[in-house]
């Protein structure tokens, strides 16, 4: 049963991100700020939620919450600054676009990066323990699989309409055949020993 607060009698805003460990595409993070006793059966952690029931939960949390805002950080940014530091940013990005400014920032994982005038509370396992954090993990998850839907349309190869950016072994075995496209991580494992086209780093040294 995921908790409803943290502590009561406050305004606060669960935040979660999607895509951290992804090859390729940005990072999207999601602020959700819910009404007391919101509940749905179907409302867990994004990752323990199946697509279908994911996308039957974007709109109910999208027209039930008291305000939501979700945000991303593109692949270029992320290998400027990293991808911690990328998580954070979309997440400070999603936070300053609610029109209610929450008393607590509920954030799911270990660390964070302070937002000025909020304070927060990290919570490792969070989207599976406050509805809050399990609104935004929802959001997060689905917008960004909507957004890699697109790109999929641009690049086919690397199926990304199924594995939305992840390192799967068809990803893996289709950037070994066709090399790295514009939305590539490129500081990211395999990626980093390809350009684009196909051509490998080592073979043009």
């Amino acid at each position: 049963m995921l908790k409803r607060f943290f502590k009561k009698g406050i305004i606060e805003a669960g935040c979660d991100e999607a895509g951290r460990g992804c090859l390729a595409g940005p990072v999207f993070a999601a602020s959700v700020i819910l009404p007391d006793g919101f509940h749905h059966a179907l409302l867990n952690d994004s990752k323990q939620v199946n697509e279908n029931d994911r996308n039957t939960l974007r709109p109910i949390i999208e027209s039930k919450a008291i305000c939501w805002a979700v945000a991303m950080v593109d692949h270029t940014e992320i290998d400027r600054i990293n991808i911690l530091k990328a998580s954070f940013k979309a997440m400070h990005l999603a936070i300053d676009q609610l029109h209610t400014r929450p008393d607590l920032l509920l954030i799911d994982g270990h660390i964070f990066s302070p937002y000025f005038g909020i304070v927060h509370q990290c919570v490792v396992g969070g989207d599976a323990k406050y509805t809050s954090i399990a609104a935004a993990s929802i959001l997060a998850k689905t917008h960004r699989d909507e957004y890699m839907q697109r790109l999929h349309t641009e690049y086919p190869n690397y199926g990304w309409n199924d594995n939305k950016g992840y390192g799967t072994a068809f990803h893996r075995k289709q950037i070994n055949e066709h090399g790295i496209s514009p939305y590539h991580r490129k500081t990211f494992g395999i990626c980093n020993e390809y350009r684009e086209e196909g051509i490998k780093m080592k073979d043009v040294n």
